[in-house]
């Protein structure tokens, strides 16, 4: 598990880095943070962090002072710069004091997700090969086997739990290692899969007694994803259903009212921001520009036929303020709902 220093004198990045480390799926000890410099230095001195996240800009001592104390200290800490300046310089004095990673501010997800891996890829080189397992890896497995589940393929389920097994058999770790690293990602897997869907929930690891082998608790494990994959079976009706595609439907019934991402996430039983996050990852839109299009679609429609006026119209897809219904349509579609018609002939 990994060890994480957030240095910044902006609060809202501070919390924000925080949360998207602690949805990164890594496996991290602790997440500490200090305002400036200096104070990053005595959090160090406390505990040597893993990795450290500073911006450049900060009052007392300045990002560049820190990595160059840091470099100084000759220790095994990966230091990624954020900043808001793309500034050629500042990346070249950066990678002077040995810094590898430069983020830009706005931070994404996607950003911080690829640094973390090579951050966690020159962590795990540096440790003894046999000794330890690839977070990156199971990092990766995580990731499938979280999908798996969520969308109820047994045969991958399956699959993954027999090759993990085979994969964790294959170092040179005590049983109480494997048993300790299993309960872990136990713990990570239920969250995650919270985090999708909040009545989801995986079956708890039965009490584990001293001497007990590793094979009796993956069974344990296996058993628990079954378990849960049975209940998700019974509580959809045997009908796998796409909890984006459920959202367009309900969005195509109710163009009418304004539907919020807070009553669609509802809807799934999702958490507004993942649901906010995972909406946008599989359609190339954000929530409201999906609404909006759907709208404006089933209003060209309607222009289309003469015995709809366009007052009509618009309370029809939504707009009781039927300016703020014109402006929309204009911004669309490059001509007001009237031009629209005139082009049509109506």
């Amino acid at each position: 598990m990994y060890r994480v220093l957030i240095v910044d004198d902006e609060p809202m990045i501070l919390k924000g880095l925080t949360v998207f480390l602690q949805q990164s799926g890594v496996s991290i000890a602790s997440i500490r943070s200090a305002s400036n410099g200096e104070g990053a230095l005595a959090a160090i001195r406390e505990e040597l962090p893993d990795f450290v996240f500073t911006d450049i800009r900060m009052p007392v001592m300045d990002g560049l002072a820190l990595c160059a104390q840091i470099a100084e200290m000759d220790q095994k800490v990966q230091t990624v710069v954020i900043s808001g300046y793309d500034d050629f310089t500042y990346a070249q004095t950066c990678i002077s004091y040995g810094v590898k990673e430069y983020l830009l501010k706005p931070i994404s997800k996607p950003d911080l997700q690829d640094t973390l891996r090579k951050l966690i890829q020159r962590a795990e080189a540096a440790k003894p090969a046999s000794a330890y397992l690839s977070v990156a890896k199971m990092d990766e497995w995580m990731a499938e086997i979280e999908q798996a589940i969520y969308y109820m393929n047994q045969e991958q389920v399956t699959q993954l739990l027999h090759t993990w097994e085979q994969e964790i058999a294959t170092y040179h770790m005590q049983d109480e290692q494997r048993i300790e690293m299993l309960q872990e990602f136990h713990v990570l897997l239920m969250k995650k899969l919270k985090a999708r869907d909040v009545n989801i929930e995986l079956r708890p690891l039965l009490e584990l007694k001293q001497g007990m082998s590793f094979h009796t608790v993956y069974q344990q494990f296996t058993g628990s994803i079954q378990d849960t994959l049975d209940s998700l079976y019974r509580r959809r009706k045997g009908k796998l259903k796409d909890p984006i595609e459920e959202v367009k439907i309900y969005i195509e019934q109710n163009l009418g009212s304004e539907v919020s991402l807070e009553e669609a996430a509802d809807l799934l039983g999702l958490h507004p921001n993942y649901f906010s996050v995972m909406f946008k990852q599989m359609t190339g839109e954000t929530f409201v520009q999906y609404r909006t299009k759907r709208r404006m679609e089933y209003a060209k429609r309607m222009l289309g036929e003469e015995r709809y006026r366009i007052t009509d119209i618009s309370y029809a897809v939504g707009y009781a303020d039927h300016s703020n219904f014109t402006k929309t349509f204009k911004k669309y579609e490059g001509i007001s709902p009237s031009e629209y018609r005139q082009k049509m002939g109506i």
